[in-house]
């Protein structure tokens, strides 16, 4: 556990409050900035995933592996439109790339199973899940078709797939899990269709996963996280193709069909549309839960602050109209997205809902309600977002730092393309960034308006400091 465990380690300052019993802390947080409790739950998330995620064991489900009744709270089993997923966000970043394997070795059970579910139900190449799996590796559509008829399941899962390789660069890892890429690619290949409106390639029938829509119920063609998630997947089996030299016919194919996708669009509100159609002004319920339209600001790179800054401030006009207050792990994912949009003092804000009683139990077990443990993961890889972020080849510091942390430090945490990164920060600023790189791939080191091109060899460091107008290698 400590060979685990040790790999990080945080501290964002300390407070008379850090003396006091811990559940009396989660009483008060709501009224008192309480920076060690932050960093007590950060560090709880990672304590929970090495307890309940090893190679060898099942992936962790909506409980862990914490469930006190005989008929465990949903069935036991893992929900694939954003819970499953969000259990393993903090993983990569915070030095635990092990804890995955469960994860993709389940993935890799499906893609069989799956391929069953595509050939029988949609006569289609490749394979398919949708919003629920067990231990028996389902992939049909279960429960009510309100939930069920969502088949982008297995595409977001993906997602995780290619993120191990993104931040370990290990091809002979790339070789084993490309045909699970290439497979559910071609389901959708062959099973997207073009919308008669507006000429585009859709998924139908689908959902935005367990939302209603103005027409009181959930299916609609080309839901805007659909077409996002699609894009990622065709875009990293491109990428994956690319590197092995492989599938050069495919890649051409799949690279036009992801052009022809519905693209991300605004709505009248100025929101990102959660569907094809801009629908969401009329939405049953305007602060559910799921944010499935903001996939592509969080975990995708889609949408960044200033990659696509229009698109940007539409995710936040969205956020605005769903609120704050939520679920635990839904607070969980807002305080990802907000990180993201690099709005510190917002994203602190949530976070500090999260570690509030109603979602936290004094245990620190975070409150769906009931028990529901994707909302500690959520946590933990926010406070990672609103200190480091890693996408598009750069290293992202300090992104979403909040007044309440001015002066901290963390160590061990991980970026794409095998780079180590620790830092400290002072009033607000960065104090001190080392980044040592485990491959020698080139990076860039950003703060703010500043971008270093970071060019090491395998094994070599290189520190940088903050000279009161930006940093500068120490």
């Amino acid at each position: 556990h400590q060979r685990l465990f040790n790999r990080v380690s945080v501290d964002f300052g300390r407070t008379e409050f850090a003396d006091q019993p811990t559940n009396e802390r989660i009483a008060k947080s709501l009224s008192q900035d309480d920076p060690a409790l932050a960093a007590l739950y950060f560090q709880y998330g990672r304590y929970l995933l090495i307890s309940c995620s090893r190679p060898g064991t099942q992936p962790a489900n909506l409980q862990g592996l914490w469930n006190e009744k005989t008929s465990a709270p949903w069935g036991g089993k893992y929900t694939i439109n954003i819970n499953t997923e969000m259990n393993y966000w903090p993983a990569e970043p915070t030095a635990l790339p092990e804890l995955v394997d469960p994860l993709i070795n389940m993935v890799r059970d499906i893609s069989v199973t799956g391929a069953e579910t595509a050939k029988i139900m949609y006569g289609a190449r490749g394979w398919v899940t949708h919003h629920n799996t067990d231990l028996w590796r389902a992939t049909a559509p279960i429960d009510a078709a309100f939930y069920g008829t969502w088949p982008t399941g297995g595409a977001w899962l993906c997602l995780h797939l290619w993120d191990r390789y993104d931040y370990g660069r290990d091809k002979a890892y790339l070789k084993e899990i490309y045909p699970i890429l290439k497979g559910a690619s071609l389901f959708f290949v062959d099973t997207l269709i073009k919308d008669p409106a507006s000429g585009y390639m859709v998924t139908s029938p689908s959902i935005s996963p367990e939302n209603r829509h103005k027409f009181g119920t959930s299916i609609c063609a080309g839901p805007t996280m659909d077409m996002q998630i699609i894009r990622d997947l065709f875009e990293n089996t491109i990428k994956a193709a690319e590197i092995l030299k492989t599938d050069a016919a495919l890649r051409k194919e799949i690279k036009a069909l992801r052009g022809q996708l519905v693209p991300n669009q605004i709505g009248k509100a100025g929101q990102l549309q959660e569907w094809k159609d801009d629908w969401d002004m009329e939405a049953h319920d305007m602060h559910h839960r799921h944010v499935s339209h903001l996939y592509g600001l969080y975990p995708s790179t889609q949408i960044t602050p200033r990659g696509t800054p229009e698109l940007a401030a539409a995710a936040k006009k969205s956020l605005d109209l769903r609120g704050d207050m939520s679920t635990g792990w839904a607070i969980g994912w807002r305080i990802n997205l907000w990180a993201r949009l690099g709005e510190g003092e917002r994203t602190h804000s949530i976070l500090k809902l999260l570690l509030g009683p109603e979602r936290t139990y004094p245990n620190m077990f975070d409150a769906h309600p009931p028990f529901q443990i994707d909302g500690n993961f959520g946590g933990t890889s926010g406070m990672v977002e609103m200190l480091m972020q890693s996408y598009n080849e750069e290293i992202i510091i300090l992104p979403a730092l909040p007044s309440a942390w001015p002066t901290g430090k963390v160590a061990g945490l991980q970026a794409r393309a095998g780079y180590g990164v620790d830092l400290s920060w002072k009033n607000g600023k960065p104090e001190r960034v080392t980044l040592t790189s485990r491959l020698g791939e080139p990076t860039r080191l950003v703060f703010g308006n500043q971008a270093i091109d970071v060019k090491l060899r395998a094994g070599q460091s290189a520190t940088y400091s903050f000279d009161g107008q930006g940093l500068v290698k120490a």
